[in-house]
């Protein structure tokens, strides 16, 4: 019986570009909750962020933020693994001086912007969403580097072949959706996160749910006997969920049905 679900969010609960959680999955969530089941925001995104997005939801759901570097459940933190500071520095300069680049460094609260363009700000603070802190030197920063990610408005995949070949070793490296590429430590991801989530609320894999679309996805399908990719993924996510979905909403409805009988 499914006891967890945990679900991406860019291209998997939010399609085409949506900007809203919407109401009919507030109300599935609410109603599967009803009947013992927990549900999980697992994102590259920030807490504050996707605190938003879930309504009269938010104080029920889990949140695993940062590609599962930062857990939250009710206002308390469930886990945080933090990137090495000195390895993140090195790796912002990188960043700093790729053309055609932007960074956001993720803190628990806010992410910290030295941007290059006007542009880059409005898109994180108009379109993504998130709180956000300019700043003019990331040594500024006093917080814990929970996660770095570079920002490439043409697509990440023109600059994602040289930071694998030159961080990849050092930190855990991930394409997370067509313009973005994350660093997090080397043991953090969506599916560690989920496992200890697992852990906190008695749950096995054998009752638990995921849904994702992209390569930060992977570890939580491993981590799910009931692993979704979307139609929209490409053909190399499909092959490594064991169901394909058109949308998150079709199966929470399922689920719903099942319950209720």
């Amino acid at each position: 019986m499914v006891k967890l679900i945990a679900s991406d969010l860019d291209g998997t609960l939010l399609l085409n570009g949506a900007r809203e959680v919407s109401e009919k999955v507030i109300d599935y969530i609410k109603k599967l909750n009803q009947y013992g089941v927990v549900f999980a925001a697992a994102s590259g995104r920030q807490y504050p962020n996707l605190k938003r997005l879930f309504g009269e939801v938010c104080e029920d759901i889990v949140y695993i933020c940062e590609n599962g570097a930062f857990v939250k459940y009710k206002g308390e933190t469930l886990s945080k693994t933090p990137l090495d500071k000195k390895l993140g520095l090195e790796i912002m300069k990188d960043i700093y001086e790729k053309e055609d680049c932007e960074i956001l460094l993720s803190g628990e609260e806010t992410s910290y912007l030295m941007p290059k363009s006007e542009k880059y700000v409005d898109h994180m603070v108009n379109y993504v969403g998130n709180n956000i802190t300019i700043i003019h030197d990331f040594e500024e920063v006093k917080e814990d580097y929970i996660k770095i990610s570079v920002y490439e408005e043409r697509g990440i995949l023109h600059s994602s072949d040289y930071f694998y070949q030159k961080w990849g070793k050092k930190a855990k490296t991930t394409i997370s959706g067509k313009c973005w590429l994350d660093f997090v430590a080397e043991q953090v991801n969506k599916g560690e996160a989920l496992k200890n989530i697992q852990q906190t609320f008695h749950i096995l894999k054998e009752d638990t749910m995921c849904f994702g679309d992209s390569y930060n996805d992977l570890e939580m399908f491993q981590n799910s006997l009931y692993s979704y990719a979307m139609t929209s993924a490409n053909a190399e996510i499909r092959s490594c969920a064991k169901y394909v979905t058109t949308t998150v909403e079709s199966i929470l409805y399922d689920v719903y049905q099942v319950l209720s009988r």
